[in-house]
């Protein structure tokens, strides 16, 4: 069983206040969705849970068993993506699969990588330079570099960013499949997709 608790979580930027206050706990198989306007800090709070930005106060946890996971086992459970994730342009999308399996120490076979094309809509494009992706073929790609693992932990920004309907079922469907499994967090001002989880962090308040 895994757990990501907060304890009255801030960020300010100099003067200027993001958010305060935070406070939730969820577990394995649990969602939670945090919404709030243009601004309000909903990117901010993921990059602060990713460790990508320091708290001005509080904590944020991982943990497994009851028991804190150091920042390794935390890289090696957790999948992001973000419209904001950069891709290797340079690469084709079967060689930046392959870069990012060997980053988190695995590595992938040429079926596996037809298999995670295949589930994102991208069959057959495999050998094509990611540079020649459109914005909504490249989100659908982070969405397979996410799958190159079963992660405890799946955070989602904006998951919809860029995608046609096809695309935005694919992401519904990985979200079905995954939620039994993992801790689901999405950040998101489209009811549509917030209604996906079960509890809700508002922003901006």
């Amino acid at each position: 069983m895994f757990t990501l608790r907060t304890e009255n979580l801030a960020k300010r930027f100099g003067p200027r206040k993001v958010f305060s206050g935070i406070n939730f706990e969820i577990t394995t198989g649990q969602s939670l969705a945090v919404v709030g306007h243009n601004g309000s800090g909903k990117s901010t709070l993921l990059k602060v849970l990713l460790a990508q930005l320091r708290p001005t106060k509080g904590k944020v946890e991982f943990a497994r068993d009851n028991g804190p996971m150091d920042d390794a086992a935390i890289r090696d459970q957790v999948s992001f993506v973000a419209p904001y994730l950069t891709l290797y342009d340079h690469l084709t999308a079967e060689e930046n699969l392959k870069f990012f399996a060997t980053v988190a120490g695995d590595s992938i076979t040429g079926k596996q990588v037809d298999s995670l094309l295949a589930r994102v809509g991208l069959e057959g494009r495999g050998l094509d330079d990611v540079v020649g992706y459109s914005s909504g073929m490249k989100q659908r790609l982070k969405y397979a570099v996410a799958m190159l693992k079963k992660p405890a932990f799946l955070i989602l920004d904006e998951p919809t960013s860029n995608l046609d309907q096809e695309g935005k079922e694919i992401v519904f469907n990985l979200i079905d499949e995954y939620r039994k499994e993992s801790i689901i967090i999405i950040a998101t001002n489209e009811t549509e997709e917030y209604q996906l989880a079960e509890q809700i962090c508002r922003l901006g308040q």
